[in-house]
């Protein structure tokens, strides 16, 4: 067996290097700039790496119209989120189709080129109802689509520089690396692990359960941009790296940062979460209770259910439904209502991530049953702090 293929066939790279970049690097001080949003900076990263094979740029019109309605991009490939380049209307009209424009951070620092091939309007209501499954403004994911540019472009990237000075640098593997990592550990079956939020005692829970029928385990947390009241990435990465020098088989076991901006999009970006860890090499994703949701803007397995409209060969990786998950008084120990006896009154204890945030923030530390008493005492010290 081999690890699983990347999404579309094979892994996109599109990080120039030798001659090529340096001629483009000389070419960049005459074109015109277009300085990138955080979450677009995101994209770009994960664009250029492969992690979102079979895509190469910022999506044209076509695939960004075909992702929004049918969940697909217009080859047909399983795609669930638009990865496009918003700008203002004014920086739009500057630019023809056919021209090529730098890409930078807000201090100008040259990130990439793009040949712009389309610019279009697009309707962020539509857009928002489709992907989000609402309008409310209120939701963060919606807030950015509205407080974003008017127009998108659409091309093809190539990188110049990666974005420098980044946190975390000895776990941000790219996708060919976490593949030649696997290999050298003889993992062919790997279980991802989506989180931004630190490992909590059901997180666990579903963890090792899922690691029972895998080689191996990729936990895999979000560190791009999050809600202002999410617990900051580097506090989540001690706390990550604690359980797995204490509380995981450190041979089955691999740690590798996310690079990439949170939409709150539930169902949508489960889906979204799947494809790209595909590329990095896994063959099953864990997806539990609200994966990837905010708020009560969607059911409790929305993002289980969206699963099963595509076929298995389409998908090319298995997501692992789990039930919510408890602590239960009788058995002493986590399970589900799968297997728990109890169901009384009292019997159970759910600790929800909003919940254990106002805990810490009046310097309460959860219960055991909740979570490490190591990890509480991380988090305790990083509210203290503030």
């Amino acid at each position: 067996m081999s690890l699983a293929k990347p999404h579309g066939g094979e892994l996109v790279n599109c990080v120039l290097q030798g001659d090529e970049r340096a001629d483009a690097l000389a070419r960049s001080a005459t074109l015109p700039k277009i300085r990138l949003s955080s979450t677009s900076i995101s994209d770009l990263e994960l664009i250029s790496v492969g992690a979102c094979s079979p895509i190469r740029g910022f999506m044209k019109k076509a695939d960004y119209h075909s992702v929004v309605e049918t969940i697909r991009l217009a080859d047909g490939h399983v795609w669930s989120i638009p990865i496009v380049l918003p700008v203002s209307s004014s920086q739009a009209a500057e630019l023809g189709e056919g021209d090529e424009v730098l890409l930078t951070d807000a201090s100008d620092y040259p990130l990439a080129t793009m040949v712009v091939d389309e610019k279009y309007t697009y309707d962020k209501k539509n857009e928002a109802e489709k992907v989000y499954g609402t309008t409310d403004e209120a939701h963060p994911g919606v807030a950015r689509v509205y407080g974003q540019g008017d127009v998108l472009l659409g091309g093809d990237i190539k990188l110049l520089n990666h974005v420098p000075d980044l946190p975390f640098m000895d776990f941000r593997h790219e996708p060919a690396v976490t593949r030649r990592l696997f290999g050298e550990r003889g993992w062919t079956t790997v279980v991802a692990f989506q989180t931004r939020n630190p490992i909590h005692r059901a997180h666990e829970y579903l963890t090792k359960v899922a690691l029972e029928g895998v080689d191996g385990l990729l936990i895999h947390p979000l560190v791009g941009d999050t809600k202002s009241d999410d617990i900051p990435s580097d506090v989540r990465m001690d706390c990550y790296k604690l359980m797995m020098e204490k509380y995981y088989n450190p041979k089955r076991v691999m740690l590798s940062v996310f690079p990439a901006a949170m939409r709150y999009a539930g169902p949508r970006e489960a889906v979204f979460h799947a494809m790209v860890r595909k590329n990095y090499g896994c063959s099953h994703l864990i997806v539990g209770r609200d994966h990837a949701g905010v708020g009560d803007y969607y059911g409790t397995y929305d993002a289980q259910e969206i699963f099963d409209q595509f076929t298995p060969e389409e998908l090319g990786i298995t997501p692992l439904k789990f039930e919510h998950s408890f602590y239960c008084k009788i058995t002493k120990q986590m399970a589900t209502d799968k297997t728990s006896p109890s169901g009384g009154p009292g019997e159970r204890v759910f600790l929800s991530g909003t919940k254990v945030r106002e805990l810490l923030s009046n310097g309460q530390i959860p219960p055991e049953e909740f979570t490490r008493p190591e990890i509480a005492e991380i988090l305790i010290e990083s509210y203290k702090r503030g």
